[in-house]
């Protein structure tokens, strides 16, 4: 059994108004899970806001999304760990539980394009997305004037084959400093290293310019417009260090015609791209997101 109990990063005791969570679980498929849950949950006098679940007879594996509303006796994450830990030893259960009004820390990265990190800093700002941003990282300049404006630290890493290395032992310390729970790559246009993609497994998210797993690598939309497709589109996924390959969390396509150019396609694509990538890192904050195997089981709002 794996437990893992995600606390507010200053460790502060959560509010008497702050006692909704989001518990998530994954476990081998067999009968009784739903109703072990539930049952313990009523019992503990906890309300159940909203519950999802899925089981795939592929992988044999069970998934589970519960908001509620804590009860009598489930006030604090250590009085539900000592209560949760019989029923999650019955199913061995992975589980995690997530205090519903805390704002998960996302860092992005962006090389010179800016519309995905645009996009979602207005979202964020606009408190359409539940999240911080404690700090931006890039390997480029052109980005600082609109973060400064937004009021958030800006650091410049450039990149050479001599300066990878050094560079993202840089961008890890950044990340810790500031407690940040995922990275996101907002048309960060680097290859990250192996290392570096194996210390960041299941909390950094890329926004690929492609409907993947067509058209990977560079210039996917000028691939797409050689080809002569009728659809473009774009993915967003985990990073791990097969490039362009790990779980696709999250999807859109638009249609394109014989009469655009590939630039046109490039311009419709930045649309795409942007709303594809903030309702990843949306989905993925909001505990929606599952790896299974090389995929993904995704709750949808």
């Amino acid at each position: 059994m794996q437990v893992k109990i995600h606390k507010p990063k200053d460790k502060a005791e959560m509010s008497e108004l702050a006692k909704t969570f989001i518990l998530t679980i994954t476990c081998p498929d067999t009968f009784g899970i739903v109703a072990g849950v539930t049952s313990f949950l009523a019992e503990e006098g906890a309300f159940v806001n909203k519950l999802e679940q899925f089981g795939d007879p592929q992988s044999n594996r069970f998934f589970m999304r519960v908001k509620f509303d804590a009860g009598r006796a489930l006030r604090t994450k250590a009085e539900f760990a000592d209560k949760f830990a019989t029923i999650a030893e019955k199913f061995t259960m992975q589980w995690e539980l997530h205090d519903f009004h805390r704002k998960p820390k996302v860092l992005l990265m962006v090389s010179k394009f800016g519309h995905c990190l645009n996009d979602l800093l207005h979202r964020v700002a606009s408190n359409n997305v539940h999240i911080e941003i404690p700090a931006i990282v890039s390997n480029h300049e052109d980005m600082r004037g609109i973060v400064e404006w937004y009021g958030i630290p800006y650091y410049h890493l450039p990149v050479t084959k001599e300066t990878k290395a050094t560079q993202e032992a840089k961008l890890l310390d950044i990340v810790d400093e500031h407690d940040a729970d995922l990275v996101g790559l907002a048309r960060y246009m680097q290859v990250l290293s192996t290392d570096l993609c194996r210390e960041l497994e299941g909390r950094c998210i890329n926004i690929h310019h492609s409907f993947l797993p067509s058209f990977k690598g560079a210039k996917p939309y000028h691939q797409a417009h050689s080809r002569g497709v009728k659809l473009i589109g774009a993915t967003a996924h985990y990073v791990t260090a097969d490039l362009d390959e790990g779980p696709i969390i999250h999807q859109a396509i638009e249609h394109v015609d014989h009469t655009m150019t590939a630039e046109d396609m490039v311009e419709i694509g930045r649309d795409i791209e942007s709303v594809v990538f903030s309702r990843a890192i949306q989905m993925h904050c909001e505990h929606r997101v599952f790896r299974n195997g090389s995929k993904t089981v995704v709750f949808r709002r």
